[in-house]
Parts: C-alpha cells; structure tokens; sequence
C-alpha cells in the first residue's frame, strides 16, 4: 500500500471560474474562510506534503503556506494542464489531486484512493460516488507525466478520457457521495451556506 510520505497533493484552483461570474472559486467566502482553506484543512491531517495549482491571485494563495505552481500552457485550458504542472512539481512518487471548490472532502480520501490501487491493481485510482466517476479526485503516479504531456500535445483536454485511457481502480464512496459535490455557481454556494453542513 502506498504511505502517506510517498504523496504530494495538489489542490486545482487554477480554473476561470466562468460559472462563478468569473469569481476565483478557491478564494470565494465560505462560512467565514476562503473556500480552498476548507479544502486544506481537510487535507492535512492525511498529508503532509502539499501545492497549490493556480494562475492568478498568486499571493494570496502563497498566503495559506504552501508552494503555488501555474499551468505551463496559458489561457486556462482545464484541469489536465494543472495535473501536468503538479505532476512535474512534486518530489514524491505520487500526486493526489483535488478540485478547490468541494469543501467536505472525506479525512479517509488518501487512504480509500490507496486501498483501491493495492487491491485493484491499477495505474492510477479515481473515486466513484456510486452513480459516475468523479476523475478530480484521483491518485496518480508521477511514471504518467509523459503520456499525460502526450495527450495535451494532440489538443486533448477532457479529463475523464484521458483517465478512462489507463486502468483505473475505483474508490467507492456509494456509501457518501456528498462528500464531492462541488461548488461552481452563486446558487449552489447559498445552498450549501444554509445547509448547516458548512
């Protein structure tokens, strides 16, 4: 099974936030904190090691401690470029990744994500909420880095073919599927604000 020193997580905050008006998503309010410090709290008591992927508002993100990467390609093509800039950031042989706007991240996420590797004997392991994969939340090893590079290379930038192209291990999280829903617009920000949940 693969240990928690053998991960680097990398939170993507480097969207546009078109949905949000615009808004930078990690730095939206939430129940008093910007959204990406909910995320981070979640995180660290399950990893030590852990960066930033954003593209602007640098620092301010440097702010919350840790290294902040950009994308290497410009214009905010998705998620896919930031998973390459972490994934030739981190010195560990594993990077987790994590979207900015889910602020009820699960505290067993790195070791549900592990387990499925081990006992499903994938490349890489991608939660599933129990009705579709979720390919923001995945464990990958740094080995993928030139074949992700290669894809992006084809203009490619859907996230969930390129992780449907390698043997995926899924965690199941049928059983909490709340716990990734995400926040991309005003409407669902005031939900969750007077869900009692935050």
């Amino acid at each position: 099974m693969i240990h928690a020193q053998d991960i680097t997580a990398v939170i993507l905050a480097g969207g546009r936030g078109t949905r949000m008006g615009g808004r930078d998503k990690g730095l939206v309010p939430l129940a008093g904190k910007p959204m990406i410090a909910h995320v981070i709290h979640r995180l660290q008591p399950q990893l030590g090691q852990l960066l930033i992927n954003a593209n602007r508002n640098i620092s301010r993100y440097r702010d919350f401690g840790y290294p902040v990467i950009r994308d290497d390609l410009e214009g905010f093509q998705g998620p896919l470029v930031g998973l390459l800039a972490g994934l030739k950031a981190i010195q560990t042989s594993w990077m987790l990744c994590v979207p900015c706007d889910v602020p009820n991240l699960p505290g067993d996420l790195v070791k549900r994500l592990s387990l499925a590797l081990d006992a499903q004997e994938g490349e890489m392991a991608v939660v599933h909420d129990g009705a579709r994969l979720q390919p923001a939340f995945a464990l990958i090893p740094v080995g993928l880095a030139e074949d992700l590079e290669a894809y992006l290379e084809t203009g490619e930038r859907k996230l969930r073919q390129w992780c449907a192209s390698h043997r995926l291990a899924l965690a199941d999280y049928s059983d909490a599927p709340e716990h990734f829903h995400n926040i991309n617009n005003r409407e669902e920000l005031y939900k969750l604000l007077h869900s009692g949940k935050s």
